[in-house]
């Protein structure tokens, strides 16, 4: 058992996997890293909150810098569409061996031990919801629906996977 999870070799550990990101961007606008935009979309589900983003971009305006610029090592906080114009195109795949590393050094610490059930087992709770959803922007890897008014609905869905136990719960979301 590993004595210390730190969070800190985590976050970075993602970040300098993220800056491996493909980016197929075109012309002279590189206003963001891919990587910021990578960790912008990770602290969403890292905070369970829509609303991170927007506040700490608001933190930002106000003194300079923010928490989630110093906690996820961002230079420039992103906007919702700029973060899916670049990360739209990454294979979910590249993260794959990252979150199995971050698995592992969860489960060496010994922090997962308090969710296993009496056989020691983890019970994963998977729920699907779509988040994002319009009638006039889409990308290739939007699904589609079509309403009864005849008006086409383009969104993304995301699964999300949930450890649970009787009392507790931890949350890790995968795009």
């Amino acid at each position: 058992m590993k004595d210390k999870l730190c969070i800190g070799e985590m976050i970075q550990a993602l970040r300098k996997d993220m800056e491996t990101f493909p980016d197929h961007r075109r012309g002279q606008n590189r206003q963001y890293d891919i990587a910021d935009a990578g960790m912008a979309a990770f602290s969403v589900f890292f905070t369970q909150s829509a609303s991170f983003l927007e506040h700490q971009r608001a933190v930002n305006l106000l003194r300079g810098r923010s928490k989630f610029q110093s906690l996820f090592l961002n230079q420039k906080i992103p906007s919702d569409n700029h973060i899916r114009t670049l990360l739209d195109g990454v294979d979910p795949a590249a993260l794959s061996q990252t979150w199995s590393c971050m698995f592992h050094e969860i489960e060496d610490s010994g922090l997962i031990d308090q969710y296993r059930d009496g056989e020691g087992r983890l019970w994963i709770a998977v729920d699907g919801t779509e988040y994002f959803c319009s009638q006039q922007i889409h990308c290739q890897n939007c699904s589609h629906r079509e309403r009864a008014n005849g008006k086409t609905e383009y969104f993304h869905s995301v699964l999300t996977p949930v450890i649970v136990r009787s009392g507790v719960y931890m949350s890790a979301g995968w795009a």
